[in-house]
């Protein structure tokens, strides 16, 4: 029997052990996607204690203290931050199968050289000595103990990126990139729609009353985020549509969202269809990489929603079909030769064979990967999830042009999720060699762990 979490966990053969430690291990990191606030990389402030650092803003351990019978009042209320701890302490003996099992320990080890499994017998002493480490240990420590290069953070384009161009003035270790999140220009049927346009006309200095002032100040602020550093967009799409349309129709569309007239269906998916293409075309012309994240169901729990607002651990998988929609918005940019690199993270993980047959039909014989299957995402990044999409990508892909992990966390803890992801890619490969469906050649085998690991992404995005 393996013994839990040693030098070996996750490494079932002894190819899986050389392909890791030999080659995955040594591998610096680019989290080409994450949710980290640059305010708190800059000011680079200690936290008070590991339980600030550990379950401030992790839905992912706030949706199981939950499962778990633990009161709001110790999850997101006022409670003291050791009783927090504690709860979540409470929690981990029942993670059997659980992700957050291997993770809470990795970091544990990782950041805290802790080998202590956490319990209510060991939580006392396991949040003394965090925190007697915690007073040496900052924003910008984790990220360098984690030899991470490139953090790309998610920024809305009304954002005035103070503190990356900050942080572009230091000599950090790391370097910390802008990605372009338009969301609010997109989900023209959400009640805060017109009060965003707002806030963007103040920001370009024009009135915005037509499609065409919209794309003016969108080509702007790209314009403004490339200045900055930025080479890729970000998109949540909950759902994806298309519809055939043209400039003048969305024009009228949009003058209606602004005189606060309530759309219909076909004419928030022809708004959304047009903008999507829109961007695509601008992120082409920039040099970008699209990312498009689909099938979130989100704020499920109205009650819950109204009490703490969104992304407290509240949403799911949905279930909308995404291929017909897919396949047009590329097509329509694919058609004009305008398709720029894109990465498609579908949610629901029935939707990878979708995401990755699709994605074939697009490839353009000059880019080497140049459209992805994301990485296993959110709810799938567990040790199912990520031989899901692995499994998928190489059925009808190139897995070893994969642009590889990223963390899509606010924690400053989560980099052991590359680790974690490591591991398992190289037991995958091992366990494909030992079976006898790949040949034992450590040059080609090693090459590809090294290249999915750090340098596919490094090339892709020209970092």
């Amino acid at each position: 029997m393996q013994t839990f979490m040693d030098k070996d966990f996750m490494l079932s053969s002894e190819v899986a052990k050389k392909l890791y430690h030999d080659y995955a291990a040594k591998m610096p990191i680019i989290d080409y996607h994450c949710h980290l606030n640059p305010k708190e990389i800059y000011e680079n402030k200690p936290f008070d204690n590991l339980s600030k650092v550990w379950l401030g803003g992790d839905h992912y351990k706030w949706r199981l203290m939950r499962a778990n019978g633990v009161d709001e009042a110790f999850i997101t209320g006022t409670k003291p931050d050791f009783e927090k701890f504690m709860k979540y302490a409470e929690v981990m003996p029942y993670l059997v199968g659980n992700p957050l099992y291997h993770w809470s320990h990795l970091e544990l080890k990782r950041f805290f050289n802790i080998d202590a499994l956490l319990s209510p017998k060991t939580a006392l002493s396991i949040y003394d000595e965090a925190n007697r480490q915690l007073k040496d240990l900052t924003p910008k420590k984790f990220i360098e103990m984690s030899r991470v290069q490139v953090v790309c953070t998610t920024d809305d384009p009304i954002d005035d990126l103070k503190y990356r161009q900050l942080l572009e003035k230091e000599h950090n270790a790391f370097k910390v990139k802008p990605a372009f999140r338009p969301d609010k220009a997109i989900n023209i049927e959400l009640s805060w729609f017109n009060d965003w346009v707002n806030q963007l006309s103040t920001v370009v200095g024009f009135s915005i009353d037509t499609i065409s002032e919209v794309q003016k100040a969108l080509e702007l602020r790209m314009d403004y985020f490339h200045a900055n550093g930025c080479r890729l967009s970000d998109h949540g799409l909950d759902s994806i549509h298309f519809q055939d349309t043209n400039e003048e129709e969305i024009d009228w569309i949009f003058k209606r969202a602004r005189a606060k007239v309530t759309l219909n269906k076909d004419e928030v998916e022809k708004y959304k269809g047009f903008m999507l293409v829109f961007l695509g075309k601008a992120y082409h012309k920039l040099g970008w990489v699209q990312q498009y994240h689909i099938g979130a169901l989100r704020n499920n729990s109205k009650r819950m929603l109204q009490k703490l607002g969104p992304d407290t651990g509240y949403d799911a998988i949905n279930d909308e079909l995404i291929a017909k929609p897919l396949s047009r918005i590329l097509d329509a940019l694919d058609y004009q030769d305008q398709l720029p690199k894109t990465i498609i993270y579908a949610l629901n993980p029935r939707d990878h064979d979708v995401v990755v047959t699709l994605m074939q039909s697009f490839q353009d014989g000059k880019t080497p990967g140049k459209i992805q299957c994301g990485s296993a995402w959110w709810f799938n990044d567990t040790i199912d999830g990520m031989s899901r999409q692995i499994d998928a990508l190489a059925n009808n892909g190139l897995l070893s042009r994969f642009v590889g992990m990223l963390t899509d966390s606010r924690s400053f803890l989560s980099y052991p999720r590359h680790e974690y992801f490591r591991r398992l890619l190289c037991d995958k490969i091992g366990r494909w060699v030992e079976q006898g469906l790949f040949p034992l050649d450590y040059d080609i085998l090693g090459r590809i762990v090294e290249d999915i690991s750090y340098n596919n992404a490094k090339k892709y995005f020209n970092m």
